[in-house]
């Protein structure tokens, strides 16, 4: 083999490996020639961008935070695991709220249908005018006479109690007063012999009989 042909074999191996190179180096300029545009628009926007913030930001600043967080690793650490439990609870809980919150709000749109946000509203507004009119003491004075009050509300809700209160309500339904005649001595003798006027008598007596019990339990002046 002559000396020029081992030259030009060389050169063409040299060629082979010097082509995928240039190939490179190719596609390479045309990436920048297009990228340099877009990175002279992002340039441009960054410098705008931090324009806007060149009078609130100071060199001394950035170097604060850098050493506060530096300081605060472990605050940092402990909220970002506070916060991913945070996250891994709304996961678990968002199933259970995607129908909870439809039936709480369903069922706060039925209060408000009955009225019961109206009635509350006036009876704050009633609370108001209240502890505008009294003073504190008053007030407390109230408030224990409210418990007596419902401490007697559960004694009339003894069956024995409501009983009672139920038939005497239906007194005046049977009570024919516009009938009602002046009666003498002799009619009360003749009223006497009456089955229903000696029951009446004898409840009377009963009732009288018990009425003893709001003087024993007055308490002496």
């Amino acid at each position: 083999m002559s000396q020029e042909t081992e030259l030009i074999q060389r050169l063409d191996r040299l060629e082979a490996q010097i082509a995928p190179l240039a190939e490179s180096a190719k596609a390479l300029g045309e990436l920048r020639e297009e990228l340099a545009p877009r990175v002279n628009e992002a340039v441009h926007a960054l410098i705008t961008e931090l324009a806007d913030v060149e009078a609130d930001f100071q060199l001394e600043d950035l170097v604060f935070l850098t050493k506060n967080a530096m300081r605060n690793v472990r605050n940092l650490n402990f909220s970002l695991d506070q916060l991913k439990n945070l996250i891994d609870f709304v996961v678990i809980a968002e199933p259970v709220l995607k129908t909870t919150v439809p039936q709480i709000i369903y069922y706060f749109d039925e209060l408000e249908r009955d009225g019961v946000f109206r009635i509350l509203s006036v009876g704050l507004e009633v609370l108001k005018k209240i502890g505008s009119t009294y003073s504190p003491e008053q007030l407390q004075q109230i408030g224990d006479g409210v418990v007596r009050l419902v401490g007697i509300l559960h004694k009339l809700a003894a069956p024995e109690a409501l009983d009672l209160l139920d038939k005497a309500a239906d007194l005046p339904a049977h009570t024919d007063l516009a009938g009602a005649k002046p009666v003498g001595l002799f009619g009360l003798m003749g009223a006497l012999f009456d089955t229903r006027l000696k029951a009446g008598m004898g409840v009377a007596l009963e009732l009288t009989r018990a009425l003893a019990a709001l003087r024993e339990t007055r308490p002496s002046t």
